[in-house]
């Protein structure tokens, strides 16, 4: 899960790796102040997604290139359209920060708006219209690219 939620967030597999061990070795440290597995979880989620979010803030304003970063043959097996997927992930990944982690926490980790706003600390309000706009505005850039290749 925390993984998941890394790469999901960054799209980088060695950062994801990176930031995963990273929140399990502060897990181990917090230990003592966490009071049950539900607990764990959402303790979890919500370092997991503030990490990322630092990571990524970080890396804009000093953007790097490494050489794990450069063209490789991977393995994967799509699902459906690779095409779509990929076109799709990009778009998700333009996302402003906030957003991107509600949209990776709704639909990659499957949570309800209420689990998101506990984790994300914001009104459930402003999760449930933080996916309305933001899936507005990918329907409307994914129409746009369809639109203008044909």
């Amino acid at each position: 899960m925390v993984f998941s939620i890394a790469y999901h967030f960054l799209r980088d597999r060695a950062v994801a790796e990176e930031i995963a061990q990273d929140v399990f070795l502060k897990l181990f440290k917090s230990l003592d102040s966490l009071e049950s597995a539900a607990h764990v979880t959402f303790w979890l989620r919500r370092v997991t997604v503030h990490r990322a979010v630092d990571y990524a803030r970080r890396k804009q304003r000093r953007p790097e290139i490494g050489l794990e970063e450069t063209a490789e043959l991977r393995e994967t097996r799509p699902t459906g359209d690779p095409l779509l997927n990929r076109r799709l992930q990009a778009l998700v990944q333009s996302l402003p920060e906030k957003q991107r982690a509600v949209m990776i926490l709704r639909y990659q980790e499957d949570l309800m708006p209420e689990e998101i706003s506990r984790i994300l600390d914001m009104p459930v309000r402003t999760v449930k219209s933080h996916l309305h706009r933001s899936l507005a505005l990918l329907r409307e850039k994914m129409e746009r690219s369809v639109g203008g290749s044909r």
